[in-house]
């Protein structure tokens, strides 16, 4: 209960009504003149028959609004003297918010949102049409929402067949303007993405002080959600990994059913979403509390690739710096402990590494937890800069069945993960508060076994 109250009292604020505001300026800043931009909600998904999924907004349209409704859709004007920013949402209806909980409705949703105007959808067909015509270019992504893609389809052979029409305006994709801006985290957003860190970190720990032989990968589970829930984040930000022993083998195994064993490793992927932000951590620690030799040894490895690659994460070096200090280091590993044979530049070279390692060492994180953002441009690695936040997450996979390793290292899969922010500063680790040392890993199981002790008792 105190843990809960903790995290409750310092929990930070969500984003602020004035940084949305700030989020669309930048976006109509960078359009075209003459062009308009169509941000559509999210839809409520069905699970079966008459079920559907919790609701969770599109991570765009929750960028640039923060209203968290589904049948809504975001329209930026440049130039518009009423206000360069419309919302379509659904209004009110007592009936239905008895069985399905509070609507906005458009009047509150643009006090709330800081919009000047906000419209019923069912009046889309009456206004958006208008708005349209005349403009030289619509920013929208096609493909994501059939049914609206059709609506706009109609909207443009309407104008496109008008007397005198000028033509219908031009679709472009708004991705790479919108998912630009979505890249550069502010203050606000990092310290929710801190705080979704800190509460994933206390649920690993949780799991960690917690796990023993006998258990199924299942309970590590609910461990982790139960952290997750009791500090405020009701949901994971992805599928919780939980991976005894081969199943650590598997990148995106969730099956996490079976027995965890006396001697093998567990590998626990696990990150919560806050207020829309996500989180993302890994750890790999003995299912028995204590490292063997041959875990120990790679074990090792990966947490020095780690430690190199996030080393790299500083204003004006590239993205792949970091993955390439983390593959020498675990290739360099690798060719120490005889898992690998040749000079660790040829093996570089060719690629003879990826057998043991063979995904990226991290990905771009935030409201999403592979979140938006190019990692070229112009067919260069894109240069890391203030205010992004990724993952890193190194990792060595000895398959069952190969026979060009000693088979005391076969079977074995370990991945190391934190969440990194770059600040002006250089890397801050926002998931430090995991342990991830062979000695703090094992502190931290043997305090928790004894703590599991008391209360059998």
């Amino acid at each position: 209960m105190s843990a809960t109250m903790t995290a409750t009292k310092t929990a930070p604020p969500g984003i602020a009504k004035a940084e949305y505001a700030r989020r669309r300026a930048r976006l109509v800043a960078s359009m075209e003149p003459g062009s308009l931009a169509i941000v559509p909600a999210a839809r409520e998904q069905l699970r079966s028959r008459d079920t559907y999924f919790p609701f969770r907004q599109d991570s765009d349209f929750l960028y640039l609004s923060g209203f968290n409704e589904p049948e809504a859709l975001l329209v930026l004007v440049p130039g518009r003297t009423q206000g360069e920013a419309l919302l379509f949402c659904r209004e009110r209806d007592a009936e239905k918010e008895m069985w399905d909980g509070p609507r906005l409705g458009p009047e509150r949703a643009a006090e709330q949102c800081g919009l000047c105007d906000a419209f019923p959808i069912c009046d889309l067909d009456d206004i958006l049409p208008g708005l349209i015509e005349g403009r030289e270019r619509i920013y929208f992504t096609m493909g994501h929402f059939p049914q609206l893609d059709r609506r706009l389809q109609s909207y443009l052979q309407a104008i496109d067949a008008a007397p005198g029409s000028a033509g219908a305006p031009e679709m472009v994709g708004l991705d790479h303007l919108l998912h630009d801006l979505r890249l550069y985290k502010s203050a606000q957003e990092l310290r929710l993405m801190a705080h979704a860190a800190e509460i994933s970190a206390a649920a690993h720990r949780r799991a960690m002080a917690r796990c023993r032989p006998g258990l199924y990968e299942y309970h590590l589970e609910a461990e982790i959600l139960h952290g997750f829930v009791a500090a405020g984040a009701r949901e994971p930000a992805y599928p919780t990994i939980v991976g005894g022993g081969r199943n650590a083998l598997v990148m995106h195994y969730c099956s996490n059913s079976a027995a965890l064993r006396s001697g093998d490793l567990v590998l626990v992927d696990a990150g919560c979403e806050y207020r829309g932000y996500a989180a993302d951590v890994t750890r790999t620690y003995p299912v028995n509390g204590r490292f063997s030799g041959e875990q120990k040894a790679l074990y090792e490895i990966v947490l020095a690739g780690q430690a190199a690659a996030i080393e790299q994460i500083r204003i004006g070096n590239h993205w792949d710096q970091p993955h390439a200090a983390s593959v020498a280091v675990i290739t360099q590993g690798l060719v120490d402990l005889g898992l690998l044979r040749g000079e660790v530049s040829g093996l570089i070279e060719s690629g003879a590494y990826r057998r043991f390692y063979m995904h990226r060492a991290g990905h771009w994180l935030g409201m999403d937890v592979h979140d938006a953002g190019d990692y070229r441009v112009h067919g260069q690695w894109r240069q890391l800069e203030s205010g992004m936040a990724m993952t890193v997450e190194p990792g060595i996979y000895v398959a069952v069945d190969d026979d060009t390793v000693p088979e005391k290292f076969r079977g074995i899969g370990i991945r190391i993960e934190d969440d990194v922010a770059l600040t002006k500063e250089g890397p801050q680790v926002l998931s430090a508060a995991a342990p991830k040392t062979v000695a703090d890993i094992e502190y931290t199981m043997r305090q928790g076994q004894d703590l599991v002790q008391e209360e059998l008792w």
